[in-house]
């Protein structure tokens, strides 16, 4: 595949991201990475099937009426994801701007969208601001590298808290707010089933205050 024009706009530790054309769409390529510690044929099985995974995860979001960048094409050889560039701003980058009106309207759509994707056995993995754009009024979800279908109480629930934590480390003054509209939106999609999720979310929390506490 021709590779002419690539920028490089991001590199993280599993993958590398990159900005140019294909066929004429402004389409962002994700190459996961070799990890040279990794027996050769066991870190290509794992760049290869996290891949395809990704790729369905987008696609299934998206069905279930999560904005998500369109998967383009799927180059397993490459163990890469073509998909089209959405041109908005990251919740991180955007949410210090906001009045409380503002943030509260957000974060409960937010919380609407993850409860689609738990009521429809999906859960993102990082779930965090930096992964979700917003652009023309909409919220799109970005980077299921670590996403999965499961139903299971933990993932969920390690999902919002991913969340929570995200919002008291990275925007403390609007972190209580946020969160709560975040809880408001994600109730009204997952009604009764989002009790016991919530409290696996406190569970998980006490959890890693334990740990800290430890060292």
């Amino acid at each position: 595949m021709a590779e002419m024009n690539l920028k490089l706009i991001k590199k993280g530790a599993e993958a590398e991201l990159y900005r140019g054309q294909w066929l004429g769409y402004d389409a962002i390529f994700k190459r996961r990475v070799r990890k040279e510690y990794r027996n050769a044929d066991l870190d290509a099985y794992i760049r290869g099937s996290r891949t395809s995974l990704e790729a369905k995860l987008l696609a299934q979001a998206r069905k279930l009426g999560v904005p998500t960048p369109v998967v383009l094409f799927v180059d397993l050889r490459n163990y890469e994801i073509i998909m089209n560039h959405i041109p908005g701003i990251s919740v991180k980058k955007l949410i210090d701007t906001l009045d409380v009106p503002s943030v509260k309207s957000l974060f409960s759509t937010i919380g609407e969208m993850v409860g689609r994707l738990h009521l429809g056995g999906l859960v993102h993995g990082d779930l965090t601001t930096s992964n979700i754009l917003v652009f023309n009024n909409s919220v799109f979800f970005i980077d299921f590298g670590l996403g999965e279908y499961t139903s299971e109480l933990e993932a969920r629930g390690v999902d919002i808290h991913l969340m929570r934590r995200a919002l008291e480390s990275s925007h403390h003054a609007v972190s209580k707010v946020a969160y709560t509209s975040f809880i408001d939106g994600y109730k009204g999609i997952m009604k009764e089933m989002g009790k016991e999720i919530l409290i696996r979310v406190d569970e998980i929390r006490r959890r890693g205050r334990y740990v800290e506490g430890e060292r």
